[in-house]
């Protein structure tokens, strides 16, 4: 299924007082070192990092899908997730890429799928799901500013979304809509086996196909679950970014002297305690 042609979720649309984000839970579980075992080729496309781009400019957008998308032509593709979700709009635009593809989409979820990256791994024509693997999958959550007037239109505007997600789920799945909005109101988290057993997944990857990566996922972990922190307090999406680059320029110097630039875990304490001033 297309999300396409539905006018109320394409991916050019915004909300005039609501923003699609992370949701803090997701990113609480969410593992960043957990990927493919076997190195990328160049018809392998990975999805590691939240769904929209990050303050940083880092983060899984449209445009890089496209791009890459177009360097793989018509060959088949794999793509591996691990996300703890992020802009549902971008999350739609990448399904839609991904199901327009002419060649076979095989999708591997090497650790969880939550969010915008469930709908995003329903475009597989095969979908994988890796030892200890998740799928979230929840209503369309949103960050809303605004009075009680404001609160109902969001609620209205939400409602067809979430029915579009469910058809999604249902036809992927097999199960009803009903039931897959049922699963999205309890906020399910699927494991690999139920997802098969569902429908949400056609087969289990062998556990020497994930591994650990380590590197630098829990400095971005951490800062993940201080954006979707940010985020649910209801810091506008140009607010959390105008902050995290402030605090990393690193603390005002003298008259005439640069920004000293801070990175690395013992900043991550240091930024956390500085946005309570911002």
């Amino acid at each position: 299924m297309s999300l396409l042609n539905l006018p109320e979720i394409r991916a050019d649309h915004r909300l005039n007082s609501a923003q699609f984000d992370l949701r803090p839970d997701a990113v609480e579980k969410w593992h960043p070192e957990v990927r493919a075992a076997k190195g990328d080729d160049d018809t392998t496309i990975s999805i590691y990092d939240a769904i929209g781009e990050n303050w940083d400019g880092t983060g899984v957008t449209s445009k890089r899908i496209s791009a890459a998308l177009r360097s793989i032509g018509s060959r088949a593709i794999t793509v591996n997730i691990n996300s703890p979700g992020g802009d549902f709009f971008e999350g739609v635009a990448i399904y839609n890429l991904l199901r327009e593809h002419k060649a076979k989409v095989t999708v591997q979820v090497m650790g969880v799928a939550a969010s915008a990256a469930s709908v995003i791994a329903m475009a597989g024509d095969d979908i994988l799901m890796g030892d200890g693997a998740f799928l979230m999958i929840h209503n369309a959550w949103a960050v809303a500013i605004g009075n009680r007037h404001d609160m109902r239109a969001t609620a209205e505007v939400l409602e067809p979304f979430d029915g579009a997600m469910a058809k999604v789920y249902a036809e992927r799945s097999g199960i009803s809509p009903a039931e897959a909005a049922a699963m999205m109101d309890r906020e399910s988290w699927i494991g690999a086996d139920e997802a098969v057993q569902l429908g949400f997944a056609t087969g289990l990857l062998d556990s020497a196909e994930v591994s650990r990566s380590g590197g630098t996922s829990a400095e971005r972990r951490a800062m993940a679950v201080i954006e979707a922190s940010m985020a649910k307090a209801g810091y506008t999406r140009s607010a959390r970014r105008e902050a995290f680059k402030a605090l990393f320029a690193g603390k005002p110097g003298a008259a005439g002297e640069p920004a000293t630039p801070r990175a690395g875990t013992s900043d991550i304490n240091w930024v956390a305690s500085n946005l309570l001033n911002f």
